[in-house]
């Protein structure tokens, strides 16, 4: 492959380093694509604000919702589950007079319904963690390569369909197969930074390291 079909997805930066292009080279999203995504995470908050906020992206780009993610922290109590599945008719006028956030009612009333579904998770297996976790793909369901037209051709993935279906089951909302794959890229269960990016091995390094959460007995 030559030079520019090495590159394809890939942008340089001002430090002369390559990323995945994604962040089209703005600041504030190249921050977050060098700091955060594809990171492993297994903090309960930052797993639900995580999913929450991919459901809020439906439609729109990511760079909409990350620019705002400081007053959706602010307006649904930092994402901590536990307050927003208390939330009721007067925090949802609230929230849909909010100019700060997006004012989707559907949206937001999945958010609270989903803070309700995210404590019974917890309830039965210990963490968000420790179930999320157990959706991790096998080496053997990863592609062996991760190039741009790999990650084009899957926006959805067999794992992240049937976490789709069984969060569904569980009563979530707005957790679409692309909802959850983008989540599960963004949270560090799948590395799809791109073969050449400066990120990959990096990536590759934290989820080797990871501590993964497992199930109480």
């Amino acid at each position: 492959m030559d030079q520019a079909g090495d590159r394809a997805g890939l942008i340089e930066g001002p430090d002369g380093q390559w990323r995945c292009s994604w962040h089209q080279d703005l600041e504030d999203y190249r921050r977050y694509h060098d700091e955060e995504w594809g990171r492993p995470v297994t903090d309960d908050i930052r797993l639900f604000e995580k999913i929450c906020l991919e459901g809020f992206q439906s439609g729109l780009s990511w760079l909409t919702i990350l620019r705002k993610r400081e007053n959706f922290r602010a307006a649904f109590a930092g994402f901590d589950f536990d307050k927003v599945a208390l939330f009721d008719e007067a925090n949802v006028e609230r929230l849909v007079a909010d100019a700060g956030i997006i004012r989707h009612r559907g949206k937001i009333v999945s958010t609270i319904n989903n803070a309700s579904r995210a404590v019974a998770l917890r309830d039965e297996f210990g963490s968000l963690a420790r179930y999320f976790w157990s959706w991790e793909p096998k080496p053997e369901e990863r592609p062996a390569v991760m190039d741009l037209a790999t990650l084009r051709a899957n926006p959805t993935t067999a794992v992240s369909i049937r976490l789709s279906k069984d969060l569904k089951k569980r009563g979530w909302t707005f957790v679409g197969p692309t909802t959850v794959y983008a989540f599960m890229q963004a949270m560090g269960l799948v590395n799809d930074h791109l073969e050449g990016c400066m990120c990959q091995p990096e990536v590759d390094r934290l989820r080797a390291a990871v501590l993964r959460p497992v199930r109480a007995l």
